[in-house]
């Protein structure tokens, strides 16, 4: 049987956290995905904290991810940056996902901006695009939430209805259109991995109404929602689905660094404006 993740681990990591940032309360926080991690090299007045340091906390096993929790100052506001998540695929447990937010939430964190790289299901959808999540699909039949309910965290049944907050999503749209350019918005649709998707499997989640499709995401809103955080999801298309291409891992690299210059200002707009 699954075992319960206790508070006290969740306690640990917060506590360790908020000795090294003396004790501040960061409101927001931000989990930069793969290919965005140099928009943490732009907080200012950083204090670093290596993942394996904090106890009770994860730690990251993929390459491009840095692994390092940043706290520090963001177009004037003080934020948690995590540059580098964690996934299902690397060998986590659903429930173990929920460690990050969870441990946000008992720092005192009230809205998170998750970010990720995915790949394009919806046709009129093109690498270099970005997308606002406003819902996602998860036919995986599992949740962090799973197991044993903390009252600290949230009640044991909850609506997701409205989890990815419709006001922080007018407002990275009005930012992107002051930034000079439009975003698209969809659904995520979450697939566990580390294998691509067949071409069959694209074509039904297309059908099922997905326009997005990635390997992450889905377990830090889900955990956000039962701790009564606000959501902001950004999606930038790295690529074309597997029944649009024949290698969907082509020109990943070539278009984050594309659109990093684009993507990080509208986080910089965003967080300016909360």
């Amino acid at each position: 049987m699954m075992q319960t993740i206790p508070l006290e681990r969740y306690e640990k990591s917060a506590s360790y956290i908020r000795e090294k940032i003396g004790g501040a309360v960061p409101e927001t926080a931000v989990i930069l995905g793969t290919c965005l991690g140099p928009l943490a090299e732009e907080i200012e007045e950083p204090v670093v904290i290596d993942y394996t340091d904090i106890p009770g906390f994860l730690v990251s096993t993929v390459a491009s991810h840095a692994g390092k929790l940043i706290y520090g100052m963001l177009s004037g506001k003080r934020i948690l940056c995590m540059s580098g998540r964690f996934h299902y695929y690397e060998g986590y447990d659903f429930n173990e996902l929920s460690i990050p937010i969870r441990v946000f939430h008992l720092l005192g964190v009230k809205q998170v901006i998750l970010t990720n790289a995915a790949g394009a299901i919806n046709y009129n959808y093109k690498p270099g695009d970005i997308c606002v999540i406003k819902d996602h699909i998860n036919l995986c039949g599992a949740s962090p939430c799973r197991g044993q309910n903390l009252e600290e965290f949230g009640e044991r049944f909850y609506s997701v209805n409205g989890m990815y907050d419709q006001k922080l999503r007018e407002l990275a749209k009005s930012c992107a259109v002051k930034l000079g350019f439009s975003l698209q918005e969809g659904n995520y649709f979450f697939a566990p991995g580390p294998h691509y998707e067949t071409p069959a499997e694209i074509r039904a989640m297309r059908l099922l109404g997905g326009d997005m499709v990635g390997m992450s995401t889905v377990t830090e809103a889900l955990t956000a929602a039962h701790c009564g955080m606000k959501v902001l999801c950004l999606s930038l298309a790295t690529n074309l689905s597997a029944d649009r291409t024949a290698d969907p891992d082509e020109g990943i690299d070539k278009v984050s660094q594309m659109v990093s210059g684009r993507f990080g200002a509208l986080l910089r707009e965003i967080v300016r404006q909360l």
